[in-house]
């Protein structure tokens, strides 16, 4: 790709220091000093407002947003920056303090703007994929916030490790939020709560970063994109799932230089690069004599119960008495934030003394026996058992049935799945009031809609509660049936939702999915639900580019069709699905034929008719890349009839495309460039389809292939004209595979037109984007251009290019070799290998001739012609006579552009081979004289020279 402009960044220069505050760079006569982050962003803040008294209460609330300071840590981190900054050393004087209102910045300063790299390429988009919003004010958090950013500066991976209920997400969450502006807002926050299943850990990774893996490997695939990236990766609650988030962890730290990682976990991942950080719980007062009020405040641990009990609407003056109750009710809850917040909230009801009876009651019963657990956990576990404990019965039930959604969830469907087995939905309703204001459950608005959660601690401790068979099968049933209607309803908007930010409020959907799958098809299932939600999910995990969780679960569900029914619509989902995710993910193998067949079969059964376009659309991509172009034409013919019938401008869009697409490579060009400009007059970005298998296609290759038309027609500067527009808009709309596509074929238009330097830029820029993303297939297409483009160029590529076409024959993606073996034939020609040649032509013209691709006959044609004259003097006559035929076909397809080589070729060949000057200059003329631009490419200019030789 184009690489971006540079852009401008201020600077602030005072005394012998710069300041580059995009960057976050400090120097000191061009050598970098080292400050601390919170001592930087006193820096800029201070100088943001030079000669300016910024009040304490100001700086800490910049400073540390969102946490409860002392004073003192203000104080600590100005000392800091003074003795960074060295003053008092031979008089310099930067900070000045104002006794009792704040600081202020008194040396002079001047500020400019310099050019700056452009920035290390965050994706477009990718800013706060998934980024909660802060969990809360925090109490003495700064310390280990300050260490852990100079950690992950450092080190670039650090692992958050602590007990249960401690406060690892919290900090995970608030360093993410203070580090965005030095990442460029490139923070990727991962909440692998939501994942079960080990095999989906790299996929879900990929997906929020809108990644389409194309490719069985998610692993190598997310890998190569990172490689190049710079961001900062949240991998949130990893412990369930250590091993694969160890095993990915490793390989984007060992491969990805600028990716830093913050994981957090209850044990550590163990891999190499990895720094752990223990997370320890908050001071609390010891239990030595008298404890006065004013030194129980001084202690986080306390600080944080008297502000969750004040919150909660309890009465709580803390004087000397209540300040002894309190110390102690945290010493006995170990510091864990969480217990202390269950604890806090208690105090509103049952006041602060009976509160700490019952927390006595409650941990005397749990530690009556053998201490095999860790203190710690004991401690959480006797809070969750004493809180649980406060609970009505009614409380408890939904508690308990709210713990089989996995991440957030909505009212509607807990209400939905909650509702049932003696409980109606006014007593739901009104337990999740409750639990909310009990801190049983969380609440977060996302997407204009509140969201509901279980802490993961509070999660596993209710879903370990015994439950009845009956009703926990009840309610996996209710569960899942839910989550079948929802994504059936949101299933029409999903084709549109291209980046992370788009679908943050879906992933939670998936991940409950995923569960009630697993449920379904598991030892105590409900096969028929899990058939019905697997048909329903299919077409959505094909929209979001979950491809391996689509093919898995659409043949688990198919496999279960031997004991199981299920409705046509059904079949014809988990075929397509099936059929899609293994073309796209293995290649276009019989497997994926079949099973697309067998969902066409389907659709036309049921009289679906958008269905059956998009169906059709997808068996002429298949038979389209593996080369079968004579098949592909007879869907695309199909489809665009079909569309006709269809109310659906989506459908209609994609007949124009693929039956454009289709007849521009049987060498009808009229035809191709009627069917593509329609598209182009008609369709527009902004139309959406309500069938899944018409999602949005921005119709980026049926551009290329009206330039690549125009070329053939004989308007080169309009073929390029087109072909930089489409590469332009598909780059804007953050289109990576789009792009690579668009980049790999253009660069043909400008290898025709000899443009050389343009052809070498998109090339390299088509290799570099998929080599990213790890579309291998499009990277082997663009090796194979790299190598034509240097035969092209008069160097000896043949090996290069033969390697590439292997593997691009490995994966069956034939769409553009007759190119390449056009290519090859010229190195072999230009390198003495001239019966080499000739048998490399004669299988390539009977593989078109078989296959369909007939758009390259008569540069075929020409190239024969071209060898049998070099290859002997007695073979001038059928040399003419493949010239003759090229120059025939040429005109009968409308291909000026091939006409040209044609008839420069063959008036070389009459005027050198036989002496025939007036011919060859009427040929040659009659051709010539039928262009209107594009005079300086060089087929162009190279009729030129022999005409005035001719003349």
């Amino acid at each position: 790709m184009a690489t971006p402009p540079a852009r401008r960044t201020e600077t602030v220069s005072f005394g012998p220091f710069l300041l580059v505050p995009g960057e976050r760079l400090l120097t000191r006569d061009g050598a970098r000093i080292e400050l601390g982050a919170r001592a930087y962003d006193i820096l800029v803040m201070l100088l943001s407002r030079p000669n300016e008294v910024i009040s304490k209460n100001e700086l800490i609330a910049e400073v540390w947003p969102g946490l409860n300071v002392e004073e003192g840590s203000l104080r600590f981190h100005v000392a800091g920056l003074r003795k960074a900054l060295g003053e008092g050393k031979d008089g310099a004087r930067y900070i000045s303090t104002s006794s009792g209102r704040g600081y202020s910045f008194v040396a002079a300063t001047s500020r400019a703007s310099i050019a700056a790299a452009p920035p290390l390429a965050p994706s477009p988009g990718f800013h706060h994929y998934n980024l909660p919003s802060r969990l809360g004010t925090m109490i003495d958090r700064e310390e280990d916030l300050e260490k852990l950013s100079l950690r992950l500066d450092a080190d670039r991976f650090v692992t958050i490790v602590g007990s249960g209920g401690v406060g690892k997400t919290t900090v995970a969450v608030a360093i993410a939020h203070q580090l965005h502006t030095s990442f460029d807002g490139a923070v990727l926050f991962v909440d692998l709560s939501m994942v079960s299943d080990p095999r989906f850990v790299t996929t879900g990774v990929a997906s929020m970063l809108g990644l389409s893996v194309q490719s069985a490997d998610a692993t190598s695939s997310l890998i190569a994109y990172l490689r190049d990236k710079r961001l900062l990766l949240v991998l949130d609650t990893c412990e369930h799932l250590i091993d694969a988030v160890a095993t990915l962890a490793a390989a984007i730290f060992g491969t990805a230089p600028q990716v830093h990682i913050l994981a957090t976990s209850r044990e550590t991942l163990q891999v190499e690069g990895e720094n752990v950080y223990r997370l320890e719980p908050l001071a609390y007062p010891p239990e030595d004599g008298e404890l006065s009020a004013d030194v129980a405040r001084t202690f986080p641990a306390t600080q944080l119960f008297v502000e969750r009990a004040l919150a909660s609407g309890a009465n709580l003056k803390l004087n000397d008495a209540e300040a002894a109750i309190v110390a102690d009710i945290c010493r006995k809850l170990d510091g864990v934030a969480l217990a202390i917040e269950l604890a806090a909230r208690r105090v509103q009801v049952y006041g602060l003394n009976e509160t700490a009876a019952l927390l006595d009651q409650r941990l005397g019963q749990l530690w009556a026996g053998p201490r095999t657990a860790p203190p710690r956990q004991k401690t959480l576990q006797a809070t969750l058992d004493w809180s649980y404990s406060l609970l009505s019965e009614t409380e408890r039930i939904v508690l308990r049935r709210l713990a089989i959604f996995v991440g957030n969830f909505t009212l509607d469907a807990a209400l939905a799945v909650a509702t049932g087995n003696g409980l109606d939905q006014a007593e739901v309703f009104e337990a999740i009031d409750s639990l909310v204001a009990k801190s049983m459950v969380a609440t977060r608005s996302l997407d204009a809609v509140m969201r509901y959660r279980l802490l993961d601690t509070t999660r596993a401790y209710a879903i370990g509660l015994t439950a009845d068979d009956v009703e926990t099968a009840a309610l996996a049933i209710r569960h899942a049936r839910y989550y079948r209607q929802w994504i059936a309803q949101a299933a029409t908007g999903w084709s549109s939702l291209m980046s992370g930010t788009q679908r943050a409020p879906y992933f939670a959907g998936v991940s409950n999915i995923r569960i009630a799958l697993e449920w379904c098809f598991g030892p105590n299932g409900d096969q028929p639900t899990g058939i019905g939600l697997a048909a329903a999910a299919a077409p959505v995990l094909l929209a979001m580019s979950l491809l391996p969780e689509c093919h898995h679960w659409s043949q688990r569900a198919l496999a279960a069709l031997d004991d199981q029914v299920c409705s046509k619509p059904e079949q014809m989902h988990l075929q397509a699905g099936l059929g899609i995710s293994s073309m796209l993910l293995h290649g276009e193998s019989e497997h994926a034929r079949e099973a697309l067949d067998r969902s066409l079969l389907l659709a036309e059964a049921e009289h679906d008719a958008a269905s059956e376009a998009g169906l059709l659309g997808m068996l002429h991509m298949f038979h389209f890349r593996s080369g079968d172009f004579n098949v592909a034409l007879s869907f695309a013919k199909r489809c665009r009839s079909l569309a006709a019938s269809v109310d659906d401008p989506a459908a209609l869009a994609l007949a124009h495309s693929i039956l454009g697409r289709s007849l521009l490579m049987m060498g009808d060009l009229r035809g191709a460039r009627t069917e593509l400009e329609a598209l182009f007059a008609d369709w527009s970005p902004s139309q959406q389809s309500d069938t899944i298998y018409l999602v949005h296609d921005r119709h980026f290759r049926a551009g290329i292939a009206l330039a690549r038309t125009l070329w053939m027609q004989g308007h080169p500067t309009q073929a390029v004209e087109r072909a930089r527009e489409f590469i332009d808009a598909a780059r804007r709309m953050d289109h990576p595979a789009s792009v690579t596509v668009l980049l790999a074929w253009a660069a043909s238009i400008f290898l025709w037109t000899g443009d050389f330097h343009s052809a070498e830029e998109y090339i390299d820029g088509s290799i570099a984007i998929s080599e990213s993303y790890s579309l291998g297939p499009l990277t082997a297409v663009g090796r194979a251009r790299k190598a034509q483009l240097a035969i092209r160029q008069g160097r000896n590529a043949i090996a290069d290019l033969r390697a590439s076409l292997a593997q691009i024959h490995a994966v069956r993606y034939e769409l553009i070799t007759t190119e390449f073996n056009i290519c090859l034939t010229q190195g072999l020609i230009a390198s003495g290998q001239r019966d080499e040649a000739m048998t490399q032509l004669t299988d390539t013209i009977l593989k078109v001739t078989s296959k369909g691709d007939t758009c390259y006959m008569p540069e075929l044609l020409r190239m024969k012609g071209g060898l049998l004259r070099a290859m002997a003097p007695s073979r001038l006559e059928e040399a003419e006579a493949c010239l003759v035929q090229s120059l025939e076909l040429s005109r009968s397809q409308g291909a000026l552009g091939w006409e040209l080589r044609t008839a420069t070729d063959l008036a070389a060949l009459l005027l050198i081979g036989k002496g025939l000057r007036q011919p060859a200059k009427e040929i040659l003329q009659r051709t010539y004289s039928q262009f209107t631009e594009g005079f300086d490419t060089a087929d162009l200019r190279a009729a030129e020279r022999l005409l005035e030789q001719l003349s």
